[in-house]
């Protein structure tokens, strides 16, 4: 399998990595990396901010679109702070569980939110 090493810096354009958009630029680059059946290279190098809306949109939704086990085997991180790597594992963490029970998480939403359905 071939590897594609992915330049967070390089893709977004600056060293904050914050806007829910520049995400879905990241996200974009990954889908079509794993659609290939190629592993992807994440690289941090240089991101200075780093938001988890930034990784919900970049990272988050590849748990909707492709089993949790073939982004384990295609996907590795590199250049990531200590901070970054727990926004990272919280996102992934909150995307699998999600993705599992979409319909239970709204409830749970809406329960602490305490909004209804009216």
């Amino acid at each position: 399998m071939n590897e594609v090493k992915v330049n967070i810096f390089s893709i977004v354009g600056q060293k904050d990595c914050t806007l829910p958009e520049d995400g879905d630029k990241v996200h974009k680059t990954i889908q079509k990396i794993l659609k290939e059946d190629k592993k992807a290279s994440i690289s941090f190098l240089n991101v200075q901010k780093l938001t988890t809306a930034f990784l919900n949109n970049a990272i988050g939704k590849l748990y909707g679109e492709f089993d949790e086990t073939k982004i384990k085997n295609s996907l590795s991180v590199q250049d990531l702070s200590d901070s970054g790597k727990a926004r990272f594992k919280r996102v992934t963490t909150n995307a699998k569980n999600y993705f599992k029970n979409p319909d239970k998480m709204k409830e749970s939403i809406k329960e602490i939110l305490g909004e209804d359905d009216e």
